[in-house]
C-alpha cells in the first residue's frame, strides 16, 4: 500500500489530487489513499463560512463543494482529521465520524477506522487548556467564542482514544504532541521558524494530551500539520518500539505539503471499514458523553471490564450480518466482521453557481442537522441521538437511568431571575405537638 500524506489542506482537493497524480505518472506508482492532517475545509456553501473561524478576508469558498454535490468525484479514497480552521457545524453532524462526500471520510472528533489492513487513529482540533475539561456545549448559531472553542479538543475524546488497547498503525492529530520536536533536527527547525526555539526549550510547543497519546499508543506512524513546516523526527519509547513522526506543510506552490509513505506489509483490499474495538468505545462511552455546559465536565470512561462487555456485543451484532454471497465460513465471518461505513448522505444545500454572495456574507446555520450516517451508526449500536441536545437542557449523569430530575420551581421575590444564596433559615412556627428537649437552643454564632 502506498499512501499519499499531506499537511493542512485549505479547501484545495483540486490542487492536492492533481500533485497526486502528478507524482503517480513521474514516479511510476499507484496511490492508495490520501490522508490530510486537518484544515481540511469540507465548505459546503457559502453558510457554513459562518461557522469558521477565519477572519471574513481570508474565507474562502474552495473546492470541496464540487466533491459534495456529485459533480466530481474524488480519484482517490481520503481521509482526514479536523483542524482549527473548519466548518464545525458540518463536522458535528458526524462526530462520530463518517463521509463527508462520497470517498472522504472523516475520522470524526477522535476515532480510528480502517483502510484495508491498515488501523487509523486519530484526534480532531487543536489544544487549548482553558477548554480542555469543559464539556461540548457548543451549537449552532456560534457565538464568536463557540467558534475557536469548537476545534478545542476535549478530555473525554482524550481518555477514549487512550482507552484503545489493539495496535494502531497509524495516529494523526493537527497540532503536534508536546516535546516531539526534541526527537527530531531542532537545529533545521528552528533555521525555519526561529519563534519555535524558545518553546521548543521550555516544552511550551505541542499539545499535551498529544504527548501522553503518543507514549500510551505508541503507533507506528504519527502525522501532524498546524505549524505549516516540513518536520521528521523518530520517538523510542525504550521498549523496541519507534514511533516515526512526521508533519507537514500546507498545499502551496515549492513548498513540502506532501509525501508518499509506502507500506509493503499492507493491502488496501476492503477499503473503509469500521473498527470493532472503537465502535466497542463508542458504545460503553456514550451515557458519559459531557454535552452540557459544565466548566469543568471531570470527564469519565468506562473501565476495562465495561469495554469487553461492550466489544462482545458489537463482535456479536457484526457477526450476526448475512453475507449470503460469501460461501466459505472463515471467510464469510471475516467479512462479517469488517462492516463499511454507513453511505454518504447530503444534509445542506450545495453552492450553487447562482449565488453571488461574497464569503463572510451568509446566512449562519442555526440547527444541528440529523446526519443519516450518525443516525444509522447510532441505531446499530442501539443507542440515542443527543448531539442536537441543547446544552442548557442536558444533565450529565452517566449509568444512571433511573435518576430523576425535578424541575427548579420559578424564582419569586425581590431576588427576580436570580437564584439567592446562603438564604436565611425559615421562621419557626409554633406547633402544638412539639416538644422542647434539652440541646435543641440554637448555639451561639
Amino acid at each position: 500500500m502506498k499512501i499519499a500524506v499531506e499537511g493542512c489542506c485549505h479547501g484545495e482537493l483540486d490542487k492536492i489530487y492533481a500533485a497526486m497524480r502528478h507524482l503517480e505518472q513521474r514516479e511510476g506508482i499507484t496511490i492508495d489513499l490520501l490522508i490530510c492532517c486537518g484544515d481540511f475545509q469540507a465548505v459546503r456553501n457559502i453558510d457554513d463560512l459562518e461557522c469558521m473561524s477565519v477572519p471574513n478576508k481570508y474565507k474562502q469558498l474552495g473546492t470541496f463543494h464540487k466533491y459534495y454535490s456529485g459533480e466530481t468525484r474524488a480519484p482517490y479514497p481520503t481521509l482526514f482529521i479536523g483542524g482549527n480552521h473548519e466548518a464545525s457545524n458540518s463536522l458535528w453532524e458526524l462526530y462520530y465520524g463518517g463521509f463527508v462526500c462520497p470517498n472522504v471520510y472523516y475520522l470524526g472528533h477522535s476515532g480510528v477506522v480502517n483502510f484495508g489492513d491498515l488501523r487509523v487513529g486519530g484526534l480532531s482540533g487543536i489544544y487549548k487548556s482553558n477548554d480542555y475539561r469543559r464539556a461540548q456545549h457548543e451549537r449552532p448559531p456560534y457565538s464568536s467564542d463557540e467558534l475557536r472553542s469548537a476545534y478545542h479538543i476535549r478530555e473525554f475524546d482524550v481518555k477514549k482514544l487512550k482507552s484503545v488497547t489493539e495496535p494502531l498503525d497509524v495516529f494523526l492529530s493537527h497540532d503536534w504532541p508536546r516535546n516531539v520536536a526534541r526527537h527530531g533536527d531542532v537545529a533545521g527547525l528552528t533555521r525555519k521558524k526561529p519563534f519555535l526555539r524558545r518553546e521548543i526549550e521550555d516544552s511550551s510547543l505541542g499539545s499535551p494530551p498529544g504527548e501522553d497519546l503518543l507514549n500510551t499508543l505508541q503507533p507506528s506512524y504519527w502525522f501532524a500539520a498546524h505549524l505549516h513546516v516540513k518536520f521528521a523526527a523518530l520517538v523510542d519509547h525504550g521498549n523496541g518500539r519507534h514511533t516515526k513522526f512526521l508533519a507537514l506543510d500546507k498545499c502551496l506552490p515549492k513548498r513540502d505539503f506532501m509525501q508518499i509513505i509506502d507500506l509493503p506489509d499492507k493491502s488496501a483490499g476492503d477499503g473503509f471499514w469500521l473498527d470493532p474495538e472503537w465502535l466497542g468505545i463508542l458504545r460503553a462511552n456514550h451515557l458519559n458523553h459531557p454535552i452540557g455546559n459544565e466548566r469543568n465536565a471531570n470527564a469519565r470512561v468506562a473501565d476495562r471490564a465495561d469495554r469487553v462487555k461492550h466489544r462482545a456485543w458489537v463482535d456479536a451484532r457484526l457477526a450476526a450480518r448475512e453475507t449470503a454471497s460469501e460461501t466459505d465460513s472463515e471467510t464469510r465471518a471475516t467479512a462479517r466482521l469488517k462492516r463499511p461505513p454507513f453511505p454518504f448522505a447530503p444534509t445542506a444545500p450545495a453552492h450553487a453557481p447562482s449565488d453571488r454572495r461574497r464569503p463572510g456574507t451568509g446566512d449562519a446555520p442555526r440547527v444541528v442537522h440529523r446526519n443519516p450516517q450518525t443516525v444509522a451508526l447510532l441505531d446499530f449500536l442501539e443507542l440515542d441521538f443527543k448531539l442536537d441536545s441543547k446544552p442548557k437542557d442536558v444533565t450529565n449523569v452517566a449509568n444512571d437511568a433511573n435518576v430523576r430530575r425535578f424541575p427548579l420551581p420559578p424564582p419569586q421575590g425581590p431576588f427576580g431571575s436570580l437564584v439567592p444564596r446562603n438564604l436565611p433559615p425559615p421562621p419557626r412556627v409554633a406547633d402544638k405537638n412539639e416538644i422542647d428537649l434539652p440541646g435543641d437552643e440554637p448555639e451561639p454564632s
